[in-house]
């Protein structure tokens, strides 16, 4: 009998477009701690990469960085990211040395029991763990949730004259410990991929436009924004100096696809299955389409999603600014957001980076969006 011969062959994986400086730099900037309102050596890791790709750069009394391409052109685009982690603020020290916070962000207080710490003081960081009863001693019929009111912190002091002679005072900051890895050679995880896998992502897009030597016939604006997590406020203040013609921002986007996903509230949005384009009212739809072309042109697969009323990204802030900037969001999928374990597939990561960089090579100078021409 005639052995069978199987025809059928796997297309061949495309070539990554990122290198082993990048995910080096990728590695090194996620380790970092970035807490809202104190992401100023992010921000340093971040200019650092970033420099020999661009022509000028400059910062912001508040730490929003920005990079820099044709600065001295008329016609502004910007690609935005926001640089910022959630984190935690010590709120009050008990005489016995145990410690209770307060949120710097949407920090998740059901995640925190056992979870391990850096608390940020001026002598350096501070080791402290979330303390929780043992199951042994909790009583089941009465068992509280974790809540503010009864996480804490414990640093391994005795009395508040100890924690504070550690330089611990209310006004620390506090982040976990938490670290980057990679899963099944598929998903990069850790804390604060939301949004510092958006900051990388646009960092690339400027090492793949100057290694491609792409000419922009428009001044690019590669902007890292700050405090991003208590209310869009980086992007709000970076919007009125830059003043730019147009912005695409990227950000995360909930994956639905794991348990306890609601696909009827919460959309059907996969990791693995390319970058997500968001409808609503701060999207304009010019943009959004030129976009959408882009990604088809270029064979990048793509998602889609529906924002009632606010996209809550920094999308909203430059939409509305400066009497109106085109504004899209192109978001990338992300697991278990506002945990320690966030999780992100390496191919939306490139597709999203394949995206922006494609769509950037489409808009003209001087670029009319107008829905309503004379």
């Amino acid at each position: 009998m005639a052995k069978k011969v199987n025809t059928k062959t796997k297309a061949p994986k495309s070539k990554s477009i990122l290198t082993s400086n990048s995910h080096a730099f990728l590695r090194n900037y996620l380790n970092n701690a970035s807490p809202t309102g104190f992401e100023s050596e992010g921000q340093k890791l971040w200019l650092e990469y970033i420099r020999p790709y661009v022509d000028d750069h400059f910062t912001d009394n508040y730490g929003t960085a920005v990079a820099v391409i044709n600065p001295k052109a008329d016609f502004k685009v910007v690609i935005e990211a926001h640089a910022d982690e959630i984190s935690w603020f010590v709120h009050y020290i008990t005489s016995d040395g145990f410690i209770y916070l307060r949120r710097n962000g949407g920090s998740d207080h059901m995640i925190a029991p056992s979870k391990r710490v850096n608390i940020h003081t001026d002598k350096g960081i501070v080791k402290a763990v979330f303390g929780w009863p043992a199951i042994h001693v909790r009583d089941a019929a009465r068992e509280e949730p974790p809540s503010l009111k009864n996480i804490f912190l414990d640093c391994g002091c005795a009395t508040k004259k100890e924690v504070e002679d550690l330089g611990i005072h209310v006004g620390c900051v506090v982040t976990y410990e938490d670290e980057f890895m990679v899963l099944n050679d598929r998903y990069y995880v850790g804390r604060a991929l939301d949004n510092r896998i958006g900051g990388f992502m646009i960092a690339e897009v400027a090492r793949l436009l100057k290694e491609s030597k792409t000419k922009l016939p428009f001044g690019l604006y590669i902007t890292n924004s700050v405090q991003e997590e208590v209310g869009l406020r980086g992007a709000e203040m970076i919007s009125q100096t830059i003043k730019p013609n147009v912005a695409i921002i990227t950000d995360v986007c909930h994956d639905t696809q794991s348990p306890m996903m609601n696909k009827v509230t919460s959309g059907d949005l996969a990791c693995g299955k390319g970058p997500v384009l968001t409808y609503g009212p701060a999207v304009q739809n010019n943009l959004l389409k030129l976009i959408i072309d882009s990604a088809t042109k270029n064979k990048i697969p793509f998602q889609r999603a529906a924002a009632s009323r606010a996209t809550g990204t920094d999308t909203d802030a430059f939409a509305y600014s400066v009497g109106g900037v085109p504004s899209a969001l192109i978001s990338l999928p992300l697991r278990y957001m506002h945990t320690t374990v966030e999780s992100v597939h390496k191919d939306d990561v490139e597709n999203v980076i394949r995206l922006i960089f494609e769509s950037l090579k489409a808009i003209r100078n001087n670029h009319d969006f107008k829905y309503i021409k004379k």
